[in-house]
């Protein structure tokens, strides 16, 4: 129902907004014919409400519905999200999860204010967040590493940060994940960012930039590596977790949430390593059709590649690490987390740096 009031909040925002573009004597005609149906229209209203209401309860039974804000878009590498609530593993917990898309900055702001339950945004952005002083937890590290790489032609002649020397390399923004990953990558060749050419390139555009050759390399999402060579641009990658080491998304809470309602975020977390462990175990073909189906339709033509990702990146790198074959999928290394969190104050990301401690909440088993 909290939706729902969400959505009716921006319906009227939408119309105060279009009644401010008409003149005055329109709007008090268009507010006194409102008055003038809005007795006759109440009854049906609050039948239509009643109805709905019951049949929401029908339809989620006794379930606690929570709401999860999801960077970007809907793609079917969200899966095992989408497999939790499709399977029934949310429900078993006794939650019903809405899902909801934003840019990860806005993702932490929304979390911490209870906007929303839970969030999936990257871990360079709660970081920052963290550090701000936005009360959040890291939940459930979902990806045990950075999705970050510097991509080029496999003929560019480039094979180390070094090689980039000179070079143009486009980011999406100067403020990006990516941006800072360039940066420490530079710095460990001994070099600088202003050792290279730096190019702004919108999220749209960065890939076609890369293959009409208006720019050197790119420094993005190294998923799409393969989707390039799968389209016939042979490419080649130099992963930037080892530059500057991060987990990409990562579930996150609100302070208040986790400590008043923890039974809530452990088993939202329960859940979800029960669809990951799903899909590892043999599932993914079927995590990824019925993602497509039901929330991304518009990957149906990418379906092959997205389950060759799935099983060369997320099943062998992401959601898997030395650390989780001892503490259980999604545990978060809080030496790893540190070494972030120092990192990104080094390289200026961040003006202070905190202990980890203070970000990480262990979900009971």
């Amino acid at each position: 129902m909290k939706k729902k009031i969400l959505a009716t909040v921006l319906t009227a925002a939408m119309a105060v907004s279009m009644l401010a573009g008409c003149s005055s004597e329109s709007a008090s005609k268009a507010s006194e014919a409102a008055a003038t149906t809005a007795e006759a229209t109440t009854a049906a209203e609050e039948t239509k409400a009643e109805e709905t209401t019951a049949a929401e309860a029908k339809d989620t039974g006794d379930l606690k519905t929570v709401s999860i804000q999801i960077d970007g878009s809907a793609v079917p590498y969200y899966a095992p999200l989408y497999l939790a609530q499709e399977n029934g593993y949310f429900a078993e917990e006794g939650l019903n999860v809405e899902f909801y898309y934003a840019a990860a900055a806005d993702i932490v702001k929304n979390v911490a204010a209870g906007n929303v339950e839970f969030g999936f945004p990257n871990a360079d952005a709660v970081v920052a967040a963290k550090a701000q002083g936005i009360p959040v937890k890291v939940v459930h590290t979902t990806y045990q590493e950075g999705l970050g790489a510097i991509i080029f032609g496999s003929d560019s002649g480039i094979s180390t940060p070094a090689d980039l020397k000179g070079k143009k390399v486009a980011v999406t923004s100067l403020g990006s994940a990516n941006y800072f990953q360039l940066q420490a990558a530079m710095e460990s060749a001994g070099l600088t960012i202003d050792d290279v050419q730096v190019e702004i390139v919108g999220t749209g555009a960065i890939l076609t930039a890369l293959t009409e050759g208006q720019v050197d390399a790119i420094v993005f999402s190294k998923l799409r590596t393969i989707e390039l060579n799968n389209s016939g641009y042979a490419a080649s990658e130099i992963t930037c977790d080892q530059f500057l080491p991060s987990f990409g998304n990562v579930l996150v809470a609100g302070n208040k949430l986790v400590a008043e309602d923890p039974e809530t975020v452990d088993g939202f977390c329960r859940a979800l390593n029960k669809a990951i462990e799903y899909i590892i175990d043999g599932h993914v073909e079927e995590a990824v059709d019925m993602s497509i189906e039901k929330y991304a339709p518009t990957f149906a033509e990418k379906r092959d590649v997205v389950v060759q990702i799935l099983n060369d990146v997320f099943v062998k790198t992401l959601w898997q690490s030395d650390y989780t074959k001892e503490n259980g999928i999604g545990a978060s290394n809080p030496e790893k987390w540190q070494a972030l969190i120092d990192e990104s104050k080094e390289i200026g990301n961040i003006d202070e740096t905190f202990d980890a401690s203070e970000l990480l909440y262990t979900p009971a088993k």
